[in-house]
């Protein structure tokens, strides 16, 4: 197994005279004595410098997407747990997953982080750790491409969501089922995992903006994002997929212009295509707009930075509808 640690805090330390950050070996030493994790398997660490989780850049989260891949197709590897901060695991997490391709199939790779730092009372981040080894090294959920292992729980990482800043039963996946526990040791499967997503080409964009959608919002922020360079634009609907209709002359004119405008409800939508939703829903694509298809609104801004490396508008729109 590979252990990609990115630090945050899962590796905190605060106690006096111990290092601020642990490393992804010191992560290892940290493993609670006598589990599987700690004693059956064979786990190589590798640092990895990279932001806060609530500051993490587009880029950081792309190479860690391309680390986890090349390690299991090009190294070898069966399979590769990333930490990372539970501001934007989900987030992460479905980039990496959308971008496994073949790796999904030859391995597991699952990201973990931690509520509490690695110095407090109950910390939480050595058995999520010890856990999410257990699930890589498994081979059950095997296909299944990238998940998030975090309290015993494995979610995919298409339907994972942090709900609670503060707890350490911090993700849901709800209304879908979680795909598995780790109990005593072993992968116990509850579910099937989400259809793998449609093939990438290409290399994904990193400038793609989420605009939140609400009453009296001004045109002018689209256009001024594409200004600033954004190469796609997502826009955080409400209901079925609504947006306010001062906003549909500037959705037309950004999609004559070849940047793709992608509308994700902030409320939990099936996976009906934006203009297949009943009469009344989903307008926005009367003037192009292209449905997430149940999507996140941060999670359709992934699937948009993937799905810009395809091609042009039509590709997008295609690969969308293929999501």
């Amino acid at each position: 197994m590979l252990l990609l640690a990115t630090g945050d805090v899962i590796a905190h330390s605060y106690a006096p005279g111990r290092p601020g950050v642990a490393s992804g070996a010191e992560l290892l030493r940290a493993l609670p004595p006598g589990t599987i994790a700690a004693d059956a398997v064979d786990v190589v660490a590798e640092d990895m410098m990279a932001e806060p989780s609530w500051d993490m850049s587009p880029s950081t989260m792309l190479e860690l997407a391309r680390r986890a891949r090349a390690a299991i197709l090009d190294r070898g590897f069966d399979g590769v747990v990333i930490t990372h901060g539970t501001d934007t695991i989900e987030e992460t997490a479905y980039l990496v997953d959308l971008l496994a391709g073949r790796a999904a199939e030859r391995g597991t790779i699952v990201l973990t982080g931690a509520v509490r730092s690695l110095d407090e009372l109950s910390s939480d981040g050595p058995r999520n750790l010890a856990s999410s080894l257990v699930v890589a090294a498994d081979g059950a959920l095997r296909g299944a491409g990238a998940v998030v292992c975090v309290n015993d729980e494995i979610h995919a990482a298409r339907w994972v969501a942090k709900v609670d800043a503060t707890s350490v039963a911090a993700f849901s996946s709800a209304p879908f089922a979680v795909l598995g526990r780790v109990t005593g040791g072993r992968v116990e499967t509850l579910s099937a995992p989400p259809p793998r997503p449609p093939a990438f080409g290409g290399d994904p964009a990193s400038d793609v903006a989420l605009i939140k959608t609400y009453p009296g919002i001004e045109p002018v922020l689209l256009t001024a994002v594409v200004d600033a360079g954004a190469q796609g634009v997502v826009l955080e609907a409400t209901g079925m997929g609504n947006v306010p209709v001062g906003l549909f002359v500037a959705i037309a004119e950004l999609t004559e212009w070849g940047i793709p405008v992608v509308v994700a409800s902030r409320c939990r939508t099936g996976a009906v295509p934006l203009d297949e939703m009943r009469f009344g829903a989903g307008l926005a694509a009367s003037v192009g707009a292209i449905g997430a298809r149940g999507l996140a609104p941060s999670k359709a801004r992934c699937a948009l930075m993937v799905a810009l490396g395809t091609g042009g508008i039509d590709a997008v729109r295609d690969w969308f509808g293929r999501l």
